[in-house]
């Protein structure tokens, strides 16, 4: 519908501005660029409308009374007819000649269409994205939290890259700190001496790994009920291994390579198994480093301070407010002993990347807990002098948890990824074998395992980023209603109609006239939202929000199954409705494919 709303806001434009020289020949002219034009909420009223509200107080009269002037001024009639409507100028498309221009340009643009404007140039063309996400730590497999991240990351990458972004995907490994220090410490008590290996024990590395990390914290805490076996002294052990690390001393780096070798094979094992791809992988050994450097040269200028304990710390009460007491509230920025904190990596780490790939934005896409570490990490930058510290952005996520509760990993109570993703295909796969399709979708485990990645990425993207939400996993595999396997089977039943549609000898049809019998209200709604779609990409882009395509998907996918259930195809009046129809259909696969690919819902030819 780009091209349409384009004409009908340069032909509101014009009847606009002669009815405000009307009234007042020294006004401005309005520029069309201004002028708003959306779906009418009711089709009764007109497909489009713009609102007159903004042109009230300079002509000094009442919206509707501008919306009858602008109307009797409209002479160009070969779009639609334009009615007025409260302080709408709404409008009535002339449906066959509105319905071409938007099915021709989803035939011609195929797996592209969605990319361009109605000028035709792509939204977001020429601006340079940098994305991180994920970032996980290398002292526990990736969990359902990484899972929300890693799909808001790839699936918001997609989407820039459809309007035009060129996009650099980056994932910051955090290979270093005391946290890592605690499962390595656990491995050298309880299994070092064994030999033990994850290859030894028929585990994942990452897996074994994390349980290292579950086995400090029991060590440190001790059994319930039994303060007598607790080693409060263990943090203590932890933070000594951290400052030989940061030493160099051979063996603990020896250890360090070891556990962070197989932590990160186990990482792109699942990396790969669940569609996420990075285009580099930024490691905090290597660039915390470069952030205490940096911190010492802002010491040296004045830009931080160094307080009675010896820490270096900057006040930050201008960004964050004052604390609770009333005091201003100061970062501590390297400890007292001179060692690293977060946030210093993170600094080395956006210069180094700046330096890497100069992006005209860079976001972070890390959950809501971190809204202060953002807050004061761009506040750094920007005090250190890096003018490029205004095109960052923190996407921001709410928590996501299971119907049991909140996970914690040093607690054990983590739900994997790996582990969630074999549930949901083991529950994916006893369906399709339960209603008798094991045989008739070709390879049953493949299209499982592609139900089950399907039901989760969509259910976590359905919902807006900033929301906390629950993942219900029984919920999610559903055939029926807004999720991932009902969108795939939407698409597997629009391919099997076009197959039937074959073999009955039919044939899409797109000239002009056959289109121009697509006038019932159900194919008109469909048609009227498969216009939509380059809107709802440029919209998701520049929200950052995955949540506007899911939307928009699954409102495509419930028109196209009332339009097929009104409209047969096989059955239709005659030969050029039937092929009209099918074009339709045809085109309608093309963008519920197109969209689902953004939101990482694998496509299925059959289920």
């Amino acid at each position: 519908m780009a091209d349409v709303k384009e004409t009908c806001r340069t032909i509101i434009a014009t009847a606009l501005n002669e009815f405000i020289k009307e009234k007042d020949s020294s006004a401005a002219a309005v520029d069309p660029a201004t002028i708003v034009v959306q779906n009418a909420p009711n089709p009764e009223m007109g497909d489009l409308g713009s609102p007159m509200f903004a042109y009230a107080k300079a002509l000094r009269m009442a919206p509707p009374q501008i919306a009858v002037g602008v109307v009797a001024k409209i002479t160009d009639k070969s779009i639609g007819e334009f009615i007025a409507v409260g302080p709408y100028v709404n409008v009535k498309l002339n449906k066959s000649g509105a319905a071409a221009p938007i099915l021709k340009a989803i035939k011609a643009q195929g797996d592209n269409y969605g990319s361009l404007n109605s000028d035709g140039k792509k939204p977001l063309e020429g601006r340079r994205v940098m994305i991180e996400f994920s970032s996980p730590n290398t002292n526990k497999p990736l969990h359902l939290g990484h899972v929300r991240n890693d799909a808001l990351g790839e699936s918001v990458s997609r989407i820039l890259k459809a309007a035009g972004a060129e996009v650099y995907k980056v994932d910051l490994i955090n290979n270093r700190g005391v946290h890592i220090c605690k499962s390595m410490l656990a491995y050298k008590l309880f299994h070092e001496a064994k030999g033990d290996t994850p290859e030894s024990l028929g585990m994942k590395g990452d897996h074994f790994v994390g349980q290292c990390y579950v086995e400090f914290d029991k060590y440190l805490k001790g059994e319930k009920d039994k303060p007598e076996t607790a080693h409060p002294e263990a943090n203590q052990m932890a933070e000594d291994m951290l400052i030989k690390w940061e030493a160099g001393d051979p063996e603990v780096h020896a250890l360090w390579e070891k556990m962070n070798g197989w932590t990160f094979d186990g990482m792109m094992a699942t990396y790969k198994r669940t569609g996420i791809s990075f285009d580099k992988y930024y490691f905090e050994s290597e660039t915390y480093l470069k952030g205490k450097d940096e911190i010492l040269k802002g010491l040296n200028k004045g830009v931080f301070f160094r307080a009675p304990d010896g820490s270096v710390r900057i006040d930050v009460t201008d960004v964050v407010g004052k604390g609770k007491d009333g005091n201003n509230q100061e970062k501590v920025l390297l400890r007292k002993d001179g060692t690293s904190v977060y946030i210093t990596q993170d600094i080395g780490t956006a210069i180094s990347r700046h330096d890497d790939w100069a992006f005209n934005q860079l976001v972070y896409v890390v959950a809501s807990e971190q809204n202060y570490h953002f807050k004061v990490l761009f506040h750094i930058l920007k005090k250190l002098g890096f003018d490029w510290a205004d095109k960052l952005f923190h996407l921001s996520y709410g928590m996501v948890n299971l119907p049991s509760g909140r996970m914690k990993s040093r607690e054990g109570t983590v739900v994997d990824a790996d582990n969630l993703v074999d549930s949901l295909h083991a529950d994916a796969l006893a369906a399709i074998k339960e209603r008798g399709r094991d045989e008739e979708v070709g390879d049953a485990d493949e299209v499982a395992e592609k139900v089950a990645l399907g039901a989760l990425h969509y259910y976590i993207l359905q919902a807006t980023p900033i929301k906390d939400m629950l993942f219900n996993p029984a919920e999610s595999l559903s055939f029926n209603g807004n999720t991932g396997p009902y969108l795939q089977y939407m698409g597997a039943r629009i391919n099997s109609i076009l197959g039937k549609a074959a073999e009955a000898g039919i044939t899409p049809d797109e000239s002009d006239e056959a289109v121009a019998l697509l006038t019932s209200e159900d194919e008109w709604a469909l048609i009227r939202l498969l216009g939509d779609y380059p809107t709802v990409i440029a919209k998701a882009a520049e929200g950052l929000n995955p949540s506007e395509v899911a939307a928009y998907v699954y409102e495509v996918a419930k028109a196209f199954s009332k339009f097929y259930q009104t409209c047969s195809i096989v059955n239709a009046d005659s030969k050029q409705l039937a092929g009209a129809r099918l074009y339709l259909a045809t085109c309608t696969l093309q963008v519920i494919k197109n969209a689902m690919n953004l939101v990482l819902v694998p496509y299925l030819e059959r289920m």
